[in-house]
């Protein structure tokens, strides 16, 4: 398959995902395993290996974890509770972060000292046991790429401190793997959506599902030609659970679907979802948006056995019925 489609899955495909390519009785760490993508991956997890979850969220959150998940509140910065834990584990998916792009422009030192001074400390901590270290990157490393699909190997343009922080702690956990011969994958998320969604990683999906059940017009900012490549939780889960297993470790990969969406196309497919008639609204065009967004898979297809199984209108159709992916 090019990296130019998908298949067209039915809901059924949106709701499992084959365990049996992940990680098998190992002793996991999730940072940042109450968020979104955290607690898909531990509920993934969970049945065949040890999880444990560091969080700097409420207890409370840990109610979308699993009930045999150990959960330890604390923050990714403190160096010795990553001591503690990282002693005794086989993987860790360190998926905590400031992930608001909004927020990185308010709070840049603290933006960089959670994405980017703590990812190093726990790569440093990490290679004192081999342990192995998959991170959530991001496709914002980009910027507005200068071609489509892009590649692992597009010169990154990061336009907000938030992607300059990815971009950093991507080449340190290639190069910590490489220069110190421990295992690390580095996955670039472009845009993912699903149940459960909740805070910065809604983006425009949560925006429009919120107006449209509200009745109100849905806003697209200038002719809504710009697109994205819109990935649904249970694929990314699936390409975490390939990366923690793969021989091929050491390099980043982009976890997308290949498909391109406009922003005008998706608020008309989630306008007839909800099954509504509001109007759709065109705005200013915003500041700084990149124009278009699409993801190279082969790297990921060829080295990490990862092939996205659900297709938008499926995702987005499981997201409306608030079906999790396990």
């Amino acid at each position: 398959m090019s990296d130019h489609g998908m298949p067209n899955n039915t809901d059924e495909a949106v709701t499992t995902v084959d365990s049996a390519h992940g990680p098998t009785d190992k002793s996991i760490l999730i940072t940042g395993g109450a968020g979104f993508i955290g607690s898909h991956l531990a509920a993934a997890l969970a049945d065949e290996n040890e999880v444990c979850v560091l969080d700097s969220a409420s207890p409370a959150d840990r109610a979308a974890l699993p009930a045999d998940v150990e959960f330890y509140h604390g923050n990714v910065r403190d160096r010795s509770l990553l001591e503690t834990l990282l002693e005794t584990v086989d993987i860790v998916y360190h998926q905590a972060a400031i992930v608001s792009i909004e927020d990185s422009l308010e709070r840049p030192i603290e933006s960089h000292e959670t994405n980017v001074a703590a990812t190093v400390s726990l790569l440093d901590v990490a290679r004192k046991y081999g342990t192995r270290v998959v991170f959530a990157s991001s496709c914002a490393t980009y910027g507005d790429p200068t071609t489509l699909p892009v590649d692992e190997h597009e010169p990154p343009t990061p336009l907000s401190p938030y992607a300059v922080d990815k971009l950093a702690a991507d080449h340190y956990v290639r190069v910590y793997g490489q220069q110190y011969d421990f295992p690390t994958v580095a996955l670039r998320y472009f845009n993912v959506y699903g149940a459960g969604q909740r805070g910065d990683y809604s983006g425009v999906i949560d925006a429009f599902v919120e107006r449209a059940r509200a009745g109100e017009p849905l806003e697209v900012h200038g002719e809504g030609t710009q697109t994205r490549d819109f990935v649904h939780i249970s694929d990314i889960v699936r390409a975490n659970l390939a990366a923690g297993v793969t021989p091929h470790t050491g390099r980043a990969y982009n976890i997308g679907t290949g498909t391109e969406t406009t922003i005008l196309e998706l608020a008309q497919t989630i306008r007839d979802l909800v099954d509504t008639d509001v109007p759709i609204r065109h705005t200013d065009p915003r500041p700084g948006d990149i124009d278009r967004s699409r993801a190279a898979l082969s790297n990921a297809r060829t080295l990490l056995g990862y092939e996205p199984q659900v297709e938008l209108q499926s995702g987005l159709q499981s997201m409306l019925s608030g079906t999790h992916a396990y």
